[in-house]
């Protein structure tokens, strides 16, 4: 059994207008969610054994605050530039390239690359991964092996089903 989690960075600040999309941080309602949501996993008792994500400054804060739940060091996520922004056929790659030995992975990355790639690869559709949004799903497929509607939907979580004024 293999097992992907999704994972949408938390909510970014939009307060300085002129800084580059890449380097804008999380806001307050994203320093809230990423640890919320990181715990909320735990309880699921869904622990990646590896962390795929985007270098971008909000996604790089999220997944760090996710590794920090699980026990698993900054320097042993793996970060890569071809994640920004990246479409479902470039994460599918991603995927399809990580090594067998591992049986759980997280990809925490960008709209709307990882919502068409849960749509891609799940039974169950979604119309949207809203921030800080969390997909689990699993195959019996091997990585290197997976294609279309290969995966069964375990849980789709998101912050605003915990807050609702937010």
């Amino acid at each position: 059994m293999r097992q992907l989690i999704l994972v949408r960075h938390a909510k970014s600040s939009w307060d300085n207008p002129e800084l580059n999309d890449f380097y804008r941080p999380l806001n307050k309602r994203g320093k809230r969610d990423a640890p919320f949501m990181a715990n909320l996993l735990a309880e699921k008792n869904v622990i990646p054994e590896l962390i795929l994500a985007s270098p971008a400054v909000r996604t790089k804060l999220t997944a760090i605050e996710f590794a920090r739940k699980f026990g698993i060091a900054e320097s042993e996520i793996i970060w890569n530039d071809k994640l920004y922004l990246a479409s479902s056929a470039k994460l599918l790659k991603f995927i399809v390239d990580v090594d067998q030995k591992f049986k759980s992975i997280m990809l925490v990355g960008h709209n709307p690359g990882l919502t068409d790639l849960q749509n891609f690869l799940c039974n169950e559709e979604i119309d949207n991964i809203p921030t800080c949004g969390i997909v689990c799903m699993r195959t019996q497929k091997d990585w290197k092996s997976i294609t279309a509607k290969d995966f069964e939907l375990d849980f789709f979580e998101y912050p605003k089903k915990y807050f609702k004024k937010s």
